[in-house]
């Protein structure tokens, strides 16, 4: 995370407002610090009492204002932004999958409400906010955004739709002034992933799949992001960034 950071000025985001939802922990967590590093104000959702107690009780996360939200709850959306004085950067990475069950339509219409549904009730109640900051929000799409996982057809959807979201959304919000963007992660040492990574073979295979012959990690996702959110990003909108050490790019067949 060091050197990730100070690519970047230590004032980057000196009295700035960030809003992470999924903050609590992996990813969401990651890109959390990042910002405070580089000197925001970061308020970070999670979905349970237990991942916020987590969170606040490790020292690395000072800085960080940890709140449980349901993103599946509109009312609940609206009430939680619109508590926060400001807003200038929104980031999206709440999610969810079921492996297997999302064949049954529960969890698939449950992983779609909170991969891509969430993301919507969000921008809509962070605009007002957005607007007035001129700011950004950047969503995390996937690198099944672009590829197929039989196992998981509803986190395909749903990550495939936020490419779509953010097109709309960077035309719509546009006129805003508000910038909207996504990032598309690939095999990332997370709790998602951790039945792959923790298996050596499988490990191995999606490592040498790779064009950089490795995993990514949480914070290879956050210099994606703080770059996103600022003004060396300023006529970048509507793009997914893919993260994913060349792994779409390669050859599946191989």
């Amino acid at each position: 995370m060091d050197e990730i950071v100070s690519s970047f000025r230590p004032d980057l985001f000196q009295g700035k407002h960030v809003l992470v939802s999924g903050g609590s922990r992996g990813i969401g967590l990651a890109i959390a610090r990042g910002f405070v590093r580089l000197g925001a104000s970061v308020r970070a959702s999670g979905s349970t009492e237990a991942k916020l107690a987590a969170a606040s009780a490790d020292p690395t996360n000072a800085g960080i204002v940890f709140a449980r939200l349901d993103v599946r709850d509109t009312a609940a959306v609206e009430r939680f932004v619109g508590e926060m004085p400001a807003l200038d950067v929104l980031v999206n990475t709440a999610g969810i999958s079921r492996p297997d069950a999302e064949w049954r339509m529960d969890a698939f219409l449950d992983v779609m409400d909170v991969n891509l549904n969430s993301v919507m009730r969000l921008a809509i109640a962070a605009r007002p906010l957005l607007a007035r900051s001129r700011g950004a929000i950047i969503s995390t799409a996937s690198m099944l955004s672009y590829i197929a996982d039989t196992t998981v057809p509803a986190y395909c959807a749903s990550k495939t739709g936020i490419l779509g979201l953010t097109r709309a959304l960077a035309h719509e919000f546009g006129r805003d002034g508000i910038r909207v963007n996504a990032i598309a992660p690939g095999y990332h040492t997370t709790e998602m992933t951790r039945a792959l990574w923790e298996k050596p073979e499988s490990a191995r295979r999606i490592a040498e799949h790779s064009a950089l012959k490795r995993w990514g990690t949480p914070e290879d996702l956050v210099g994606a992001v703080l770059f996103l959110a600022s003004p060396a990003a300023g006529f970048i909108t509507g793009v997914t960034v893919p993260v994913d050490g060349g792994y779409v790019t390669g050859n599946v067949a191989g």
